[in-house]
């Protein structure tokens, strides 16, 4: 029996194919599921079923495509309404792939439906426990969030939760490997997960629904609930109706005049290349969000759904991995891109540029003039510690609350440099003087200039 993980690291999730003697069972596929087809080829298997934990809030899911593809049958949790044809399993319900074998094990709280599967050795005497496959209800060190489907919900979800940790604690051997799928660097999560790989017995000693009482875990976790992307609202309806095939053909090249045309109009044209890059020399109009591990969760986050959607890249590959990303969720208005040395983009036209800091550099600008300072963090991190008299827009809220950015000279940070690169790129313009701090917030704190 062997099980591989599909990292999907822009979202912090994993996906799961699980074979033996030449057949696969899938859990919780991405939507581009060239990378599945790719590992069961690779591996000699043939994929008899695709799983889902549940209907997913982060992701478009692949599942359906993949079954279409390959002839498996598709498992889906009981008792969400779907629009298409699939198998509805509940509690206590096997799935049977000859030598891999699954038994079902409802386990709400991240969602009502949620469902878990239990890994058991078919070639044994099928009372073996190899490891269970837990979406987003035990995490590695936490659990997953309970409020993606309302207010209304988080109470009774977030009580839910506790019992469905508990009750695969109970039963289930501590020696079984603990495979989610959401809780590495996933908004899924309730609080960051720790390490890469976890039993039952670890989850013992470190999960907060097995080490603290019910009531003080609800609090807890209900508590240290922050924002959570935008375009989840989108996920869970797409994933409900049934996605449309994913298609990561690289979008139809645009000329410079084009180009311009585009951004003249206010349409969203995103920079890709590096942070530092776009700080020497851009186009103005652009947003700069620089392709990496963050890259899909804040773009899907600011943008406005549905609106078509220009891409500049290095070079073609860089805006084909950008395509795959935004495919992930469901961001397919992709109308065109533009590949190459940005001054030939730019065919003539001035480009604009800001400086780019430390926070070492931002202390000695304080002692001369005390220049503005926009915090772009979330404001559970603002309140943790803070420069003094900055002003605290989390970058989620910042395109409707650009009229309270100062004018003048403005310096923009979070913790890393990658949320402040996109609010420069936001608040640049023709009468602001932007400098992008791309620094680790404690080497703000290093300086002195965290109260």
């Amino acid at each position: 029996m062997d099980v591989s993980i599909i990292e999907t690291s822009g979202l912090g999730d994993r996906s799961y194919l699980i074979s033996a003697d030449g057949t696969a069972v899938v859990v919780d596929p991405q939507r581009d599921i060239d990378r599945v087809l790719d590992l069961a080829r690779e591996r000699g298997v043939r994929i008899s079923h695709v799983l889902e934990t549940h209907i997913h809030n982060d992701y478009v899911t692949g599942g359906l495509e993949l079954s279409r593809v390959t002839g498996a049958e598709y498992v889906v949790p009981a008792g969400d309404d779907v629009g298409y044809e699939r198998r509805a399993v509940s509690d206590g319900d096997t799935v049977d792939a000859g030598p891999v074998r699954l038994q079902v094990m409802h386990t709400p709280g991240h969602t009502h439906h949620h469902v878990s599967y239990v890994l058991r050795d078919a070639g044994g005497s099928g009372d073996s426990v190899l490891g269970v496959f837990t979406g987003g209800s035990m995490l590695h060190g936490t659990t997953g969030r309970t409020d993606l489907l309302g207010d209304e919900h988080t109470q009774e979800l977030s009580h839910a939760q506790f019992h469905s940790v508990r009750r695969l604690a109970a039963e289930l051997p501590d020696t079984a490997e603990v495979y989610p799928t959401h809780g590495f660097g996933s908004f899924c999560s309730a609080t960051p997960a720790s390490g890469d790989s976890s039993t039952i017995a670890d989850q013992r000693q470190t999960n907060p629904a097995l080490t603290q009482d019910e009531q003080s875990y609800v609090d807890e976790l209900i508590a240290g609930l922050g924002a959570y992307p935008a375009y989840y609202a989108h996920m869970g309806v797409i994933n409900t109706e049934g996605p449309d095939p994913v298609d990561l053909s690289v979008p139809e090249p645009v000329d410079p005049d084009e180009l311009r045309r585009r951004i003249e109009g206010g349409e969203w044209v995103v920079d890709l290349r590096n942070r530092t890059a776009f700080a020497a020399g851009h186009l103005g109009g652009t947003l700069g969000f620089e392709l990496s591990d963050n890259f899909v969760t804040y773009l899907g986050w600011l943008y406005s759904w549905g609106s078509p959607l220009t891409l500049i890249g290095d070079d073609v590959d860089q805006i084909a991995d950008a395509r795959r990303e935004l495919a992930r969720i469901g961001v397919d208005n992709l109308t065109g891109s533009a590949a190459g040395d940005i001054h030939d983009l730019a065919e003539g036209t001035p480009l604009r540029s800001y400086r780019v800091a430390d926070f070492a550099a931002l202390a000695d600008a304080m002692q001369a003039q005390a220049p503005a300072v926009l915090d772009v963090r979330q404001s559970g991190e603002f309140a943790d510690g803070h420069i003094a008299g900055a002003v605290n827009i989390p970058l989620h809220e910042l395109s409707r609350r650009l009229d309270e950015v100062p004018d003048g000279e403005v310096w923009v940070h979070c913790a890393s440099g990658y949320r402040s690169s996109i609010a420069a790129s936001m608040i640049d313009r023709g009468d602001r003087t932007v400098v992008l701090v791309d620094d680790a917030f404690d080497q703000a704190e290093k300086t002195g200039l965290v109260s």
